[in-house]
């Protein structure tokens, strides 16, 4: 079953085909594309910009690169992660840093502003938006704020273990390439943002933060979060000050001017996702049913929650290979130095739950990249815990210094891709077998 669930990730992957979604969504004839319900005509621009950066941007312009093909060919510039070496004719091309921004970081903010800047009611730019963008593109909105600074601050959010649409809150007010900043930069423009989902249906403003919609979020509620997660303390004092001294900048608002001519399309999300791995799922055997409740929640409780959805299911029918789907992002807060994320820690609170029972449960990222590991995540069995005692592994031991990659490594059960150039959400496989202990 360990195999089985490897395959239905691996399959899974393989089955979200970004640049095929970029041209089924544009469905460009002629010279007409499609934007949600509208139709434009390429032939009515001066010019055509795209600005591509997350983790699946260079599938995205490659995607985009292709509709358009030679006739209507984009000025570009792209931003991938520095992990990712890759080139595109015609584009300018920047290695950002994730989880916490590069020097590359900000030179890719800067450029991207200025390029901006030049755009006009005749210019058409495609945003092509994806999960990390909001590390992999920066630039202050206060000039003096350094690199470092902003070091600091990334470093505090992504350990807080606030859900990511009240870190994008504190992102937004800070920085002049989210909260719809990048949309206010060419307000006479048309505008096509493009975006692959790895945020909860209905929270798209914090994707990437939210560079060019309406920002739900408001300097009160900015300093609201700081104050909740005690991060203040944390930041360097040039961040520091604008929240003692209530000095943030407000972002664009549903209304604002600059979204007059810009339309958003969601390419691929959640629901792509589970119906990818519904069908990988069922080409294995297994009865599916899919779950999405426990977004957000502390590690510990969704664990017992998804264990508890399994035996129900595996109780209603007996005689079945039975599984439980589930997307989204876990709440775990950093508390040691170890090696893992998310994923890997909830596996890792498995272990001990699932020993000797015929279950297996994977957790992986769609990027391929757990935490601060080379993995995308792990996968566990019954036998697990025994096998780790053998090896002389504690599970709480790593549990308690964030060290669940390491753990899964050493037992050969870490699983491995690399990054994938695309980012949905993280995806949780759990598989029973007929009659496996409740």
């Amino acid at each position: 079953m360990k195999q089985a669930a490897q395959r239905i990730f691996r399959e899974t992957l393989a089955a979200i085909d970004i640049p095929a979604t970029i041209e089924r969504k544009l469905a460009r004839s002629a010279s007409s594309i499609r934007a949600g319900t509208n139709s434009i005509d390429l032939r009515e621009f001066k010019s055509i910009v795209a600005i591509a950066y997350g983790k699946a941007s260079y599938a995205m312009a490659q995607g985009l690169v292709r509709v358009l093909g030679p006739e209507f060919a984009p000025g570009g510039i792209l931003v991938v992660p520095a992990a990712v070496s890759v080139q595109l004719p015609g584009w300018q091309v920047f290695r950002g840093g994730h989880p916490v921004p590069n020097e590359s970081s900000f030179a890719a903010g800067r450029a991207i502003l200025d390029r901006l800047k030049r755009c006009d009611e005749r210019t058409l730019i495609f945003f092509l938006i994806s999960g990390g963008g909001s590390s992999l593109v920066e630039q202050p909105l206060d000039p003096s704020v350094t690199l470092a600074d902003f070091d600091r601050l990334h470093a505090a959010l992504v350990t807080c273990g606030a859900p990511i649409d009240e870190i994008s809150a504190i992102r937004k007010h800070l920085s002049a390439t989210k909260g719809g900043r990048l949309a206010a930069a060419a307000p006479r423009s048309m505008k096509l943002t493009l975006a692959i989902s790895d945020v909860p249906q209905g929270q798209e403003s914090a994707l990437a933060s939210g560079p060019t919609l309406p920002d739900p979020t408001t300097i009160r509620d900015a300093e609201r979060i700081a104050r909740e997660y005690k991060l203040i303390e944390k930041l360097p004092a040039s961040l520091r000050a604008a929240f003692e001294n209530h000095t943030l900048g407000e972002t664009p608002k549903a209304g604002d001017s600059a979204f007059a001519r810009s339309h958003f399309a969601l390419l691929l999300g959640a629901h792509e996702l589970l119906h990818a791995a519904h069908h990988a799922c069922e080409a294995e055997g297994y009865l599916c049913v899919c779950d999405d409740s426990t977004d957000n929640w502390p590690v510990e409780k969704a664990v017992d929650y998804l264990l508890e959805q399994l035996a129900a299911h595996a109780k209603a029918n007996p005689n079945r290979h039975v599984a439980v789907l589930c997307d989204g992002e876990l709440s775990s807060p950093v508390v040691g130095n170890g090696i893992g994320g998310r994923n890997s820690a909830f596996v890792l609170t498995c272990v001990a739950k699932i020993a000797g029972r015929g279950i297996v449960v994977l957790s992986a990222g769609t990027d391929g990249i757990d935490g601060n590991s080379i993995a995308a995540g792990a996968v566990a069995d019954g036998e697990t815990l025994e096998r780790s005692r053998a090896a002389g592994l504690d599970p709480g031991d790593f549990l308690r210094r964030s060290d669940s990659a390491s753990f899964f490594d050493r037992l050969g059960d870490a699983i491995v891709t690399g990054p994938t150039g695309n980012n949905l959400r993280d995806l949780r496989i759990l598989l029973v077998e007929p009659g496996a202990p409740s």
